[in-house]
């Protein structure tokens, strides 16, 4: 446990940093599922759309430190080849 008053602020900002990072991680999760669920509807217009909202909310993740780089750019990439991809 901590004992000095820099480890107990530490743990406190630990504590505050965690529980912003699991919504900001939720939040993605749930417009990247909405993406999903678009794709699988079969509906172009509505996962075209869903996925034009999704991105610039991934790359927020990106510039918080939430999810990384290549990360971000790999679920982008393949999202919108499957969106592409529906007829």
């Amino acid at each position: 446990m901590a004992n000095s008053p820099q480890s107990k602020k530490r743990a406190r900002q630990n504590e505050k940093r965690f529980a912003l990072n699991k919504a900001r991680r939720s939040r993605i999760r749930t417009f990247l599922r909405k993406v999903e669920e678009a794709i699988a509807s079969g509906d172009k217009d509505a996962a075209a759309t869903a996925l034009r909202v999704a991105q610039p909310e991934l790359m927020r993740g990106v510039t918080k430190g939430v999810v990384h780089k290549n990360t971000a750019a790999r679920k982008m990439s393949r999202l919108s080849s499957r969106v592409k991809a529906l007829g």
